[in-house]
């Protein structure tokens, strides 16, 4: 109750009770309890630092110390009980601490406000959650990886525009994503470090009055740095924003892919086929075999994007410092972390187990794909790429009006077009040499490719150390 001074962590200014729709409305208990494990962490650090402040003594500090342990166990076990006071993750903590030593708990929030306790367990939670997803998405990298060095032979036709564009690898096609989940991946360990800064210290919003021994609580929690100012320290969620950013980005990458498979694996194009362990059927249909992983995978990065952009609507109107608007951080952070961790592991599996069709593929190449080709065998013979470019689209316009593929013009239908076309012409309609003649840096080449494959696995093995 609100007129109960151990009931709140605010409650001695107060008289009459909280109403009840406000009590539901404010507690963040629900959400809040799973960085439970950070806000031990944070406290046990503390006491060491009340202790070195004699702000406790070090029996009191063992006392504490030794019933937030009990606490954790509590809560590995699960059987950690909820009261209906307990507002937050570290409103339910101090008072299971007072229920355990009584006393001396009440000296643990000294100097402590939760505007510096809750920000401390945020950045503790998100730099493991961090941790686990650069994992996760390492481990899909390596997946796509490897079995682009599996399938490096096989050819099928690139697109731009949704349309035919030029022959490429099928391998080349795979680690296009796996670049992009390594920009990823760089960029959230980018985060960490801006994560990785000490807030505990800060108070609410003036910092502390006592001798309170930053450095000594950032050695022990593992940080990289102590916070500047304790204003922006306790009112700023830059760290949030930056990693709902990099969620949104991340599952714009593999919203990307997922469409690209959903495609290939239609019967129109056929090119790869699910695994039944990734794929469900219809309830109607019996013939259904639906990429549901893909298509969730796909409106996965929509419900990140939502989250990320009311995030941002809600800091964009607030004053300085802490206010309680900041508590819909931490549904906005977990659920980030859960759908990313969830969709980089699925990815994984379908990435894993997926079939492809190289038959298909190939013959889903076409002649008209090879105009770019022609246009280069001109630029070989001397003429610029321009006027090259210019007397490719005739030879296609002319293959169009005969209603023939275009490797089907005869010489002399070329040599009407350009009198530079020779015999030599007809090496041209071979999808390999095309693909093999990109074996500048990038290119889809096999020697290029190849290279590709391996200076990826030099950066994960440099990334998995």
């Amino acid at each position: 109750m609100a007129n109960t001074e151990g009931g709140k962590l605010w409650g001695g200014r107060f008289l009459g009770d909280t109403d009840p729709m406000m009590e539901k409305f404010n507690a963040s208990i629900a959400y809040d309890q799973r960085m439970w494990n950070a806000d031990i962490r944070g406290s046990k650090a503390y006491v060491k630092a009340l202790e070195k402040a004699k702000l406790v003594t070090s029996d009191e500090m063992n006392q504490i110390s030794h019933g937030l342990d009990q606490i954790s166990v509590e809560w590995s076990k699960g059987v950690f009980v909820i009261k209906p006071e307990d507002e937050d993750i570290h409103t339910a903590n101090e008072r299971r601490l007072k229920e355990l030593i009584s006393a001396p708990a009440g000296k643990l929030h000294t100097g402590r406000s939760r505007n510096d306790q809750v920000v401390t367990d945020m950045r503790l939670w998100l730099r493991d959650a961090i941790t686990t997803l650069t994992d996760d998405a390492l481990q899909l990298m390596s997946t796509m990886v490897e079995r682009a060095a599996a399938e490096i032979d096989v050819l099928f036709p690139g697109y731009t525009h949704m349309q035919r564009a030029q022959p490429i690898r099928w391998s080349h096609w795979i680690l296009s994503h796996a670049v992009a989940l390594s920009r990823d991946v760089d960029r959230l360990l980018e985060i960490k470090k801006r994560v990785n800064v000490l807030p505990l210290g800060s108070g609410a919003i003036a910092g502390t009055p006592f001798d309170i021994d930053r450095e000594l609580l950032m050695r022990e929690l593992g940080f990289d740095g102590i916070s500047l100012n304790s204003m922006d320290a306790t009112g700023q969620r830059d760290f949030v924003a930056e990693f709902l950013f990099w969620a949104s980005l991340c599952l714009t990458h593999l919203s990307k892919m997922a469409e690209d498979l959903m495609l290939y694996s239609t019967k129109e194009f056929s090119f790869v086929s699910l695994s039944d362990a990734y794929s469900t059927g219809s309830s109607l249909m019996p013939q259904k075999k639906n990429a549901d992983s893909l298509e969730l995978i796909r409106s996965k990065a929509g419900r990140v994007f939502g989250n990320c952009a009311g995030f941002m609507m809600t800091l964009k109107g607030l004053p300085s410092t802490y206010n309680k608007d900041l508590q819909e951080d931490k549904e906005a952070m977990f659920d980030c972390y859960d759908t990313v961790h969830a969709v980089l592991q699925v990815t994984t599996g379908v990435m894993s187990t997926l079939k492809i069709n190289p038959g298909v593929m190939k013959a889903a190449l076409s002649p008209d794909m090879l105009a770019t080709d022609l246009a280069y065998y001109l630029v070989r013979k001397g003429v610029p790429f321009r006027e090259a470019h210019g007397i490719s689209g005739k030879a296609v316009f002319a293959a169009e009006s005969k209603n023939i593929a275009l490797n089907q013009l005869t010489l002399e239908d070329l040599s009407a077009v350009s009198p530079l076309f020779g015999g030599d012409v007809s090496s041209v309609w071979d999808y390999r040499s095309s693909v093999e003649q990109y074996s500048a840096p990038g290119g889809t080449a096999k020697s290029s490719v190849a290279v590709q494959v391996e200076q990826l696995r030099d950066w994960l093995q440099k990334r998995t150390q």
